[in-house]
């Protein structure tokens, strides 16, 4: 599997993001979904998730909780962070999605597209006391809960095409593009000329299609 980053800055990716979240709430009085929702709007959800090396190392999760509002345009007044000895649910959380995040490629705005964010904390019984690994395995259940169709057919419902249609544009078989959104061949093994025509009449790029999950 290709993760998100090099491995190298995961620790303090995890730390960051854990620290972001649990400042935001405590401290600057947040909902966590809202703020996590500004995370995203912001542009630095984007830029942690492809391991912008001075998102993700080179700012603490106090600064980029600060950083998320300035670029929203919400202004506060500096707030001393108070640093509980006892890590929070919140803290636990951005822990555990910027493991997540890393591990599938996924983007932020993907997973929690699927699996809001108060979902996630919820599952802070009893997997804060297990090993990292199972935390993914339920995530990889929600999301293929939530999200049962392959990017494929999401795509190609967006683009009001037919399966017909699709294979008459791309010049891929109706029979190829029926097995790709049925899981029969896993698209992320098809022949590169293959991806490339379907993305081209898609619109989209070749990694859109593939399955992270």
């Amino acid at each position: 599997m290709i993760h998100a980053y090099d491995k190298l800055y995961l620790q303090k990716a995890m730390s960051t993001l854990a620290r972001m979240l649990d400042f935001a709430v405590y401290d600057l009085k947040y909902d966590l979904t809202e703020f996590f929702d500004l995370f995203i709007s912001s542009g630095y959800a984007k830029r942690f998730g492809t391991g912008d090396v001075s998102v993700i190392a080179g700012k603490s999760g106090v600064e980029l909780a600060y950083d998320v509002l300035d670029k929203c345009g919400l202004k506060t007044d500096y707030v001393t962070p108070k640093y509980s000895a006892d890590r929070s649910e919140e803290y636990w959380t951005g822990w555990a999605l910027a493991y997540y995040q890393w591990y599938t490629s996924l983007s932020f705005a993907e997973i929690i597209k699927y699996i809001p964010v108060s979902d996630i904390k919820d599952l802070y019984d009893p997997y804060h006391e297990m090993d990292i690994r199972q935390f993914c395995d339920r995530m990889n259940e929600m999301y293929k809960a939530a999200k049962p169709e392959t990017n494929l057919k999401i795509l190609r419902r967006e683009s009001g095409l037919s399966q017909s249609q699709l294979a008459a544009e791309s010049g891929i078989s109706v029979r190829t593009i029926q097995n790709y959104e049925q899981r029969v061949k896993d698209i992320n093994k098809a022949q590169a000329d293959n991806l490339m025509m379907i993305a081209y009449v898609l619109n989209c790029s070749m990694e859109d299609l593939m399955e992270r999950i």
